[in-house]
């Protein structure tokens, strides 16, 4: 297998024929990239990518969904549904592709191992894959279930309240964001238009650096007036999952081969009508309680098990996109032995850290 450094580079030069890179900010995933295994894994999915099917053993081959790919315990934030209720679930489908149901079980508990061992999370890490794989059977019996954080889940509601911050604050940081160096394309002006609450409003563009997986790539936040108090809106450019890259797959610059739309559209989900995917670009509402919720924002007491619970329960609502998944999945489920998830998700962590080290060496 070709090293971390060869494969970044080629998955870059692939990826810059679908989008315009920023090499500031693609830089800048770089550095990150070498701070810590867990920022390096999400900001990586290609390369997990390559090593799942060296690595994840037995677990590598599962029945198909339209998956989220990209999984980690920090792909989780909260919304607003058409009625205006909190929600939360998995925030970020820009990966999202047909995969083995597994693989996103596989790279959760993966990410939950790695916060574990960097003190994110204090739960064993047997426990912790015990908790996401017992989540997610709930979550397939069930049938799914939005986790809307009204009369129910009042504890979930309760531990994202340090999240549901300060609007002074959130506007602040919105202000500060950079001067756009260039002009915002027309594609991403009329994206972002569309989900305006009005077509007279006067907008402020500016650059936003955010994420780690999609860092380098454009993102532009219209800030707005709208009555008596600020709006924002963010245009993401899109590209293909990277598992057309992995698998060498050849396609052309288009939206055809990106399913963020479809996989909101299908899944069982509570929607942020402010989430749309419109040409190249996924344009999304940002506000104090519209926004990922990392770990280091939640409350020190607080019940790990029973989250990690919630993210398997919310990954079977995404996998259930396809309704007859649910009885081939469980069937699947059934026949692997007990500790299968840990197994090839420490598998998984020790091929990543190896990759980790390498970078940093590099």
């Amino acid at each position: 297998m070709i090293s971390i450094q060869a494969a970044t580079a080629a998955y870059e030069e692939w990826l810059g024929q679908h989008l315009t890179l920023l090499p500031q900010d693609v830089e800048l995933k770089h550095q990150h990239m070498a701070e810590s295994p867990f920022l390096f894994l999400r900001a990586t999915f290609y390369r997990w990518m390559q090593l799942w099917p060296a690595h994840a053993g037995a677990a590598a081959k599962a029945p198909a969904v339209l998956a989220v790919g990209d999984l980690h315990v920090s792909n989780f934030g909260t919304w607003r549904d058409k009625e205006a209720r909190l929600v939360w679930g998995i925030n970020d489908f820009d990966e999202a592709y047909t995969l083995p149901y597994t693989l996103d079980l596989v790279r959760l508990a993966t990410s939950a191992h790695m916060a574990v061992n960097e003190a994110h999370l204090s739960i064993a890490h047997k426990d912790a894959c015990e908790a996401i794989l017992a989540g997610y059977r709930d979550g397939l019996a069930a049938g799914g279930a939005p986790l809307v954080l009204a009369e129910q889940h009042t504890w979930l509601r309760h531990m994202m309240s340090g999240e549901l911050r300060n609007p002074e604050l959130f506007w602040a940081k919105m202000n500060a964001l950079g001067e756009i160096d260039g002009g915002v394309p027309g594609s991403a002006r009329k994206a972002v238009q569309y989900l305006l609450p009005g077509s007279n409003l006067t907008c402020h563009w500016t650059h936003r650096v955010a994420g780690l997986g999609s860092l380098g790539r454009q993102r532009f936040v219209a800030l707005a007036m709208f009555d008596g108090a600020q709006i924002a809106r963010e245009a993401k450019a899109m590209a293909p999952s990277a598992c057309i890259w992995s698998g060498r797959r050849a396609t052309k610059k288009s939206t055809a081969s990106i399913h963020y739309q479809e996989i909101l559209d299908s899944c069982v989900r509570a929607t942020d009508p402010f989430v749309e995917l419109r040409g190249g670009w996924i344009v999304r509402r940002l506000a104090p309680d519209c926004s990922r919720v990392e770990l280091s924002s939640l409350p020190r007491q607080r019940d790990e098990g029973k989250l990690l619970h919630a993210m398997g329960f919310e990954t079977a609502n995404i996998h259930l996109s396809r309704r007859k998944n649910g009885v081939a999945i469980l069937a699947d489920l059934k026949k692997r032995p007990r500790a299968w998830l840990h197994k090839s998700a420490t598998a998984m962590l020790n091929a990543t850290m190896a990759d980790f080290e390498a970078w940093r060496k590099g």
